[in-house]
């Protein structure tokens, strides 16, 4: 079975340059991600699956709901998808071509993982020092995870940082066992 990642990354390159050559990175992002929660939709998805439908009622039930702001190559690409069976596949074409984009705006998610909330002034100094390190504009998405006990896990790209306190106590068991 193919990798559903390896199959939506050609898409959103090749959505990816026709959306720099036009200056109109954001704009795709934001088009895209509406559509990845289109498809997402548990009621969406089930009709636009539904074996009585045809690809022609799936193109027309989907552009009925993006409607808003699409073009000639908005259509192109649901049609383009749903011929070949990968509509569901928006999702992971969002991703990649979030990644492209942040990467080409010289910018990084990051996942700052912690037991409780951080303030303002917290998320500022881990943004300003993982930008410092990275050498690149950081976007933090925050998640409360209240198995952490205390501390933080922030991961970037390839990087992680486990600052955890269950992170100290695995690795306390690990030095003991040893």
């Amino acid at each position: 079975m193919t990798d559903m990642s390896t199959v939506a990354r050609p898409y959103a390159r090749a959505l990816f340059e026709l959306a720099e050559g036009e200056g109109s990175l954001d704009a795709w992002a934001g088009r895209l991600e509406f559509w990845a929660a289109v498809v997402s939709n548990p009621e969406m998805s089930q009709r636009l699956t539904d074996p009585s439908v045809t690809r022609q009622q799936q193109i027309d039930m989907f552009e009925a709901v993006v409607a808003d702001g699409n073009d000639d190559y908005g259509r192109n690409l649901i049609r383009l998808l749903v011929e070949n069976d990968r509509l569901s596949l928006l999702p992971e074409v969002y991703e990649h071509y979030e990644t492209f984009r942040s990467d080409a705006q010289g910018e990084i998610e990051a996942v700052v993982r912690t037991a409780f909330p951080l303030s303002d002034e917290q998320q500022a100094g881990i943004a300003a020092s993982l930008s410092k390190r990275l050498e690149r504009k950081v976007r933090l998405q925050i998640v409360i995870d209240k198995d952490l006990i205390g501390g933080a896990v922030i991961q970037a790209g390839d990087l992680v940082i486990d600052g955890s306190l269950s992170g100290r106590v695995e690795k306390m068991q690990h030095a003991v066992a040893s």
